[in-house]
């Protein structure tokens, strides 16, 4: 597939998506949990240069779509595009994250925020992906 075949409004939207997934999920739905579980505080957090987080964040969500609209196809129904890409982050990434997180020791709390985030950030993109074209 060449770049002059994908959406790219579609796939601007499909990594935008993964921001405001984001924020909801490491916000008020996880947002504690996951500071616990990652040993995050506050003040460290507010040190982070948040422009370049933000910034580098969205290229590689934008990377991510790219490669995602490639590989389910610019035709491919919406049912195929959420299946694949639920299957991206189920069963590539999420068991990418788990062997880093053993040889780390980080707890399965940890994992299972980190994971479940990509598993529907994925599922999201798929489904913004398969329905615009």
């Amino acid at each position: 597939m060449g770049a002059g075949s994908l959406n790219w409004l579609a796939i601007v939207a499909a990594a935008l998506s993964s921001f405001a997934i984001g924020g909801l999920w490491y916000g008020p739905l996880f947002g504690k949990a996951w500071m616990r579980a990652s040993g995050m505080t506050e003040e460290r957090a507010a040190q982070g240069r948040m422009g370049m987080i933000f910034g580098l964040s969205f290229v590689l969500q934008l990377v991510a779509a790219v490669v995602l609209a490639m590989f389910i196809g610019a035709e491919a129904s919406i049912g195929f595009a959420v299946a694949a890409s639920s299957s991206v982050g189920l069963f590539w990434v999420a068991p990418a994250f788990g062997v880093v997180y053993l040889f780390e020791q980080r707890s399965f709390v940890h994992w299972a925020l980190n994971a479940g985030y990509h598993v529907v950030a994925f599922t999201v993109m798929g489904l913004i992906l398969g329905a615009w074209h």
